[in-house]
C-alpha cells in the first residue's frame, strides 16, 4: 500500500492538464478583453464619424429652428440692413428630440429671436444620416446646437440672416463589454461632437 501511494505521488502525467485548467480562465479573460478593446475602439470611431457626417448634413440642409431661419433681424430686430448680427441679438440655441418630438430652446443666458416650431423632418434627416454609421444611436442622444459665430448680416436676401456655428453632439452613449455582461455593467462613453459653420441652410441634400 505504501509503495502504491509513493508511486501515485510521483506520477506527474496529469500535471500539464492541471496547470492548463488553472491558466485557462485567465487566458480566456485576456482574449475576451482584447476583443472588448477592439469593439470599444470600433464603436468610438463610428461615433466620431457619425457626428462628422451629421454636422456636414446639418450645415448644408434646412435649419431645425424654423423661426431662426426665417427671422429678419432688419424688419423685426431693428438692425440696419447689411450690419453683422451681434451676439446680444442671437447667442445660440440647441435642438433635441424627446419622445419623437423635436424642440429648440435658446441657450441659457443667451438672447434669441422667436425660434418657432422645430422642423422634425430636418432633425430626423440628420439622425438618419448619423445612424447610417452608428445604427444603435437613439435620437434622444443627439443634440444640434446653433451657436453664435459672428457671421451673416441683417437683411440677407439669399437665406438666413445668421450663419451660426452648428455643433452636432452625441451624449450618454454606453458600451457593453463582454467581460462585464455577467455583472450587468456597462461603460458610459464621453460625448462626441463635430462643428461646422452653416452653409446654405436649405434643401435636404448633402454631399
Amino acid at each position: 500500500m505504501r509503495a502504491f501511494i509513493t508511486t501515485l505521488c510521483r506520477d506527474n502525467r496529469a500535471a500539464s492538464a492541471a496547470e492548463f485548467a488553472i491558466v485557462l480562465p485567465l487566458l480566456l479573460l485576456f482574449l475576451v478583453g482584447m476583443l472588448d478593446v477592439g469593439r470599444l475602439m470600433w464603436t468610438w470611431n463610428r461615433a466620431e464619424k457619425a457626428t462628422q457626417m451629421g454636422v456636414r448634413y446639418a450645415v448644408a440642409t434646412e435649419m431645425i429652428p424654423v423661426g431662426l431661419a426665417s427671422y429678419s433681424f432688419t424688419t423685426s430686430g431693428g438692425i440696419p440692413q447689411g450690419d453683422p448680427i451681434p451676439q446680444s441679438s442671437f447667442g445660440g440655441a440647441t435642438c433635441s428630440s424627446s419622445g419623437g418630438t423635436t424642440s429648440c430652446l435658446c441657450n441659457s443666458g443667451a438672447t434669441c429671436p422667436p425660434l418657432g416650431t422645430a422642423n422634425d423632418t430636418a432633425f430626423d434627416n440628420i439622425v438618419n444620416r448619423m445612424q447610417a454609421f452608428l445604427p444603435e444611436l437613439p435620437d434622444n442622444n443627439i443634440t444640434v446646437e446653433y451657436g453664435y459665430s459672428g457671421l451673416g448680416y441683417a437683411g440677407d436676401p439669399n437665406g438666413s440672416d445668421v450663419s451660426p456655428l452648428v455643433t452636432v453632439r452625441i451624449q450618454n452613449m454606453t458600451f457593453q463589454p463582454i467581460t462585464l455582461i455577467l455583472f450587468n455593467t456597462s461603460i458610459t462613453l464621453p460625448s462626441f461632437s463635430a462643428a461646422l459653420t452653416l452653409e446654405d441652410g436649405s434643401g435636404n441634400v448633402s454631399n
